[in-house]
């Protein structure tokens, strides 16, 4: 049975690791993601909501994005949140429909969002560090027999390097996107 020292460390790592995945989601690659505009927050209803409560994100095409409110009154509404979220983005009300349509990249702009890509990978490999630092931390302070302290402590330096290079394959990934035109 696995110690329970690994468990939490494992399922912290795994949490890096999403976070890490769903911040590389916001990166805008050229094509049309619901995730680069649902995060963004609205004036609605006299409190400020995150878009994707207020309306359907969808992409019927790979260069669009459109928002369709569930009341129509907050059409205006979306369109300034939008605006003001400084995405880069210049959204269209069309009747009931909100189009985004995403511009060209140039090479500038998508090595931006190469390093931008590398430095939430390196944020996401030091938060993993960081926790394999609190676990072996804690098997100290546990005082386990010197044997099973050596083999939790491999245990977490395994799972700190299999972390690691899921970071660094779906920054490899991230990249290769980012740079085909």
């Amino acid at each position: 049975m696995p110690h329970p020292i690994l468990n939490d460390t494992q399922n912290r790592m795994k949490k890096a690791v999403d976070h890490t995945l769903h911040e590389f989601s916001s990166i805008h690659t050229g094509k049309a993601s619901p995730a680069m505009v649902e995060g963004v927050l609205v004036e609605a209803y006299g409190s400020m909501q995150p878009l994707k409560s207020c309306a359907a994100v969808s992409t019927p095409d790979a260069r669009l994005i459109q928002i369709q409110p569930w009341d129509a009154s907050l059409i205006k509404a979306i369109v300034k949140a939008v605006q003001e979220a400084n995405l880069g983005f210049n959204p269209v009300p069309d009747g009931k429909l909100i189009r985004i349509p995403l511009p060209d990249m140039s090479r500038e702009r998508r090595q931006e969002f190469v390093k931008m890509a590398q430095r939430l990978a390196e944020e996401g490999r030091i938060q993993v560090r960081s926790v394999r630092h609190d676990a072996l931390s804690g098997i100290k302070r546990a005082k386990l027999p010197e044997d099973e302290g050596k083999r939790l402590e491999k245990d977490i330096q395994t799972a700190t390097d299999k972390s690691i290079a899921d970071i660094n394959s779906h920054l490899a990934h991230k990249e290769k996107e980012l740079t085909t035109v």
